[in-house]
């Protein structure tokens, strides 16, 4: 048996990047940061998030740099060759399943309880 589930609730670090494919895919990327708790303060860890289909068109219309935003989807690693150097490169990305719309980061400073989730990713 095998497992590869990831879970992450974080704010959107930039605007989704969104990239239409002439096959009629939709690709949306961006990172989010989620606070890690230490002694002496919090400090984000980030983390590259690859949406596709009907999730990614979600994202590109509703997500911006410092929406609350919940994940669940799986962890990947890209790789490649470095040009420069030609040594081969990684890079972790979480896949994602579901995504669920918590709110903005301007919501949360108006004090507003206003969330959204969509249950049919």
């Amino acid at each position: 048996m095998s497992l590869n589930t990831v879970t992450l609730v974080g704010r959107a670090g930039r605007d989704p990047e969104v990239k239409y494919f002439e096959s009629g895919s939709v690709v949306c990327k961006f990172a989010i940061a989620v606070d890690r708790r230490s002694k002496n303060r919090d400090e984000p860890d980030w983390f590259n998030l690859e949406m596709w289909g009907r999730t990614a068109e979600v994202a590109a219309n509703y997500v911006r740099k410092g929406s609350l935003i919940g994940v669940s989807g799986s962890l990947k690693f890209d790789s490649w060759k470095d040009r420069a150097t030609g040594a081969d490169r990684t890079s972790p990305i979480i896949r994602v399943d579901r995504m669920e719309l918590l709110g903005s980061k301007r919501d949360n400073e108006a004090g507003s309880s206003n969330s959204f989730a969509d249950d049919e990713f």
